[in-house]
């Protein structure tokens, strides 16, 4: 993946997106919140900073973790 295939987005941004793919925010301490999403054969946690901006490689790792491509994200902003 490219780093043009991402947008800018904020922290906020990314929670809302991966709440409509069923993630659960679950607990949120300082500036970074964790979701949860539970799945018949296995668990996956990913946890998000709250920044207004979040770096290339910080949002690739999220999308990275969440089992999404940059298009499904693109699609969930």
């Amino acid at each position: 993946m490219s780093p043009r295939q991402f947008p800018v987005c904020s922290g906020t941004d990314v929670v809302r997106a991966l709440e409509k793919c069923g993630y659960e925010v679950v607990a949120t301490r300082g500036s970074h919140c964790k979701l949860r999403q539970l799945a018949i054969d296995e668990t996956r946690t990913v946890i998000v900073p709250l920044h207004d901006t979040l770096a290339v490689g910080t949002l690739a790792s999220i999308v990275r973790q969440a089992g999404l491509t940059s298009e499904r994200l693109r699609d969930l902003l």
